[in-house]
C-alpha cells in the first residue's frame, strides 16, 4: 500500500533543505542518468574531511541518527527514495542537532551520479526490501547491478554491512556478494543471541525482536 502524502510536505522538506539534497529530475533510464555526473562536494557540505559512510534505505532515520551520534569522528550520508519517510529522518536530525548526518532523496540506482568513485568508507544496508518474487530479484540492494555500483564508490578496504530478517534474502545476498568477488565475514544467523557488540537497533528490527525472530547479519569487503 502506498503511503499517504504527508500534510505540508513541501514546507517540511523546505525547512530541512540545508541537510537534504533532493534529486528532482531523475532520468528514468539509469544508465544515461548517471553519465551526467553531479558529484557532491562532501568536504564542503559536512565542513570537514572525515570519512563518509553511506546508509541506503534509511527509513525514518533511527539508525542513521544513532550511528552519527556514536561516531562523531565520521560523517554519514543517508539515502531514502520516499519523501514522506525521509522528511521524518531529517526532522529528527534537525531536532537533535546532529552535525555529521546529511540526507539524499533518490533511488539507489542514482547514487554514483552524486558520489565520487572510491570515496565511501562503508555502506549500511539495514532491512532492505527483500522483493521476494524472483522476477523482482534485480531490485534487491544486493543484486549484481547494485554491487557493481558499490564497488565503484567504496574506498579501498571499505565494508558493506547488511542486516535482514529474511533468510532467503540473506542467502541470496551471500551468493551475489560471493559471485561479485566480495569476501564475506562476521556472519551471524541470530544477531541478538550472538557476541556481536555495538549493534544499533533500527525501527524494523525492534519489531522483530519483540516477535523473537532471528536477525541475520554479515560484513563484506573486496
Amino acid at each position: 500500500m502506498r503511503m499517504r502524502r504527508k500534510k505540508h510536505l513541501p514546507e517540511r522538506l523546505g525547512a530541512v533543505d540545508d541537510i537534504l539534497f533532493i534529486s528532482e529530475h531523475e532520468d528514468r533510464n539509469f544508465n544515461t542518468a548517471i553519465q551526467a555526473k553531479e558529484y557532491f562536494d562532501l568536504e564542503k557540505w559536512f565542513g570537514n574531511r572525515n570519512p563518509v559512510y553511506l546508509e541506503i534505505g534509511c527509513g525514518k532515520g533511527a539508525f542513521a541518527a544513532e550511528f552519527a551520534r556514536r561516531n562523531p569522528e565520521v560523517n554519514l550520508l543517508a539515502v531514502e527514495k520516499d519523501a514522506n519517510v525521509i522528511v521524518a529522518a531529517c526532522e529528527l536530525c534537525k531536532a537533535e542537532n546532529i552535525p555529521n548526518l546529511k540526507f539524499i532523496k533518490c533511488s539507489a540506482e542514482y547514487i554514483e551520479k552524486y558520489i565520487e568513485p572510491q570515496s565511501i568508507a562503508g555502506i549500511f544496508l539495514n532491512f532492505s526490501c527483500p522483493f521476494p518474487k524472483n522476477k523482482y530479484a534485480s531490485h534487491r540492494l544486493t543484486s549484481a547491478r547494485f554491487l557493481e555500483i558499490y564497488k565503484r564508490i567504496l574506498a579501498p578496504g571499505a565494508r558493506i554491512a547488511q542486516k535482514t530478517d529474511n533468510m532467503h534474502f540473506f542467502e541470496f545476498s551471500i551468493e551475489q556478494l560471493s559471485k561479485a568477488g566480495f569476501v564475506i565475514e562476521n556472519v551471524s544467523l541470530d544477531l541478538h543471541n550472538s557476541d556481536f557488540e555495538g549493534n544499533i537497533v533500527t525501527e524494523y528490527e525492534s519489531r522483530f525482536i519483540a516477535e523473537d525472530l532471528p536477525i541475520y547479519r554479515l560484513e563484506a569487503h573486496l
